[in-house]
């Protein structure tokens, strides 16, 4: 079976350090340790990048840390993709106040992605949003592409022998 090609958005990468959203930070790190056995291919973009800089020193300094430990793809916005992310908002599946958000979307779509992974539930990861993403690539003729958390993609807990974060 092929590898999916997943995008990440900023919400997977900063909870990476949450230890105020215990539950979150596990699922992420379980994710994160398959990524780092290849398990899926990874896309990030320039609005990930743009967003990490806001982050505190401290932290911005252990995100850079745990990004060291993976292969990604790194997607720049373009004209197009910013158009793409304009649909959502044309379309009314987001507002103008999200449009981080639908770049994120854009970028992910652009790059070929199977999949978005978010921790945003408010605006991405909802049946909303993933509704709007069909009727966007369906209409502008791309893949299609699903919306997930991280913990929807690593399919729940795992037993203590299993569990990749606990693992030497």
């Amino acid at each position: 079976m092929k590898k999916l090609r997943i995008y990440l958005d900023t919400s997977v990468i900063c909870h990476l350090d949450a230890p105020d959203r215990p539950e979150r930070m596990a699922d992420t790190l379980r994710l994160w340790n398959l990524i780092k056995t290849g398990e899926y291919d990874v896309v990030l973009s320039s609005v990930d990048f743009f967003e990490l800089a806001k982050c505190s020193q401290e932290k911005r300094a252990v995100l850079a840390e745990f990004l060291t430990q993976i292969q990604y793809q790194n997607v720049d916005m373009t004209d197009d993709i910013l158009v793409t992310a304009e649909r959502f908002i044309e379309l009314k599946v987001l507002t103008r106040k999200s449009y981080v958000d639908c770049q994120h979307i854009a970028a992910a779509i652009h790059a070929g992605c199977d999949l978005v992974v978010s921790w945003n539930f408010q605006h991405m990861v909802n049946v909303r949003t993933i509704k709007g993403a069909k009727v966007v690539t369906a209409a502008e003729g791309y893949k299609d592409i699903l919306i997930c958390s991280p913990n929807m993609l690593i399919g729940g807990g795992f037993d203590d022998e299993n569990d990749p974060v606990s693992r030497p």
